[in-house]
């Protein structure tokens, strides 16, 4: 059972060989021998038997994991990415109600103010015109204070001017009556 089947181009190899100092006898690990060919061929498939028992299970295993924990851990990533999205609209619809919270209070403080200062005006203002009215009051007053002094200043003067060109003493309602008169004559005129 020594038949050994050669492979094409074997004289080219077994040439090379010599040519180096080896032997001229084939090498067997380039020659096809069915025995060592069917052996191989049983090793390798209890080989793969063995392997696709005790390895390949545990790698498919490791390897499911693996793709379980890229998959949990890209789902990890994906909802961490919405719950950021989510908190960043949630801060800019805060910022948003802030800024509209602040510009309220600055427009309510405004108006406050506004409202204030007529508060303080109108006040001054009718303090003013209280003043100016009692100011009124008070020249009416001293007016009319002033004008009945002159009346009887003029009463006194109009008397004894009378007394003087009469030469007599006239009585004293007699008097009043006179001066009255001429006075009310002289309010005419000046109206």
């Amino acid at each position: 059972m020594n038949h050994y089947w050669s492979i094409p181009g074997d004289e080219v190899l077994h040439e090379s060989t010599e040519s180096h100092g080896a032997s001229s006898e084939q090498n067997p690990l380039v020659q096809l021998d069915p025995g060592l060919f069917i052996w191989t061929i049983l090793t390798f498939l209890l080989l793969l038997m063995v392997l696709a028992k005790f390895a390949w299970k545990p790698l498919l295993e490791m390897l499911d994991e693996r793709q379980k924990s890229i998959d949990d851990s890209l789902l990890s990533a994906e909802k961490a990415r919405l719950e950021l999205a989510g908190i960043n609209k949630e801060s800019e619809a805060i910022l948003s109600k802030s800024r509209t919270q602040a510009q309220t209070i600055v427009a309510d403080a405004k108006s406050a103010a506004d409202k204030l200062k007529e508060d303080i005006v109108s006040k001054a203002k009718e303090e003013a015109d209280g003043q100016l009215k009692k100011a009124k009051n008070q020249i009416s007053v001293e007016k009319d204070r002033a004008l009945l002094e002159i009346r009887q200043e003029v009463v006194e003067l109009s008397i004894t001017v009378a007394e003087k060109i009469i030469k007599k003493n006239l009585s004293k309602d007699d008097n009043t009556s006179i001066i009255e008169d001429s006075l009310n004559k002289l309010d005419n005129y000046e109206a």
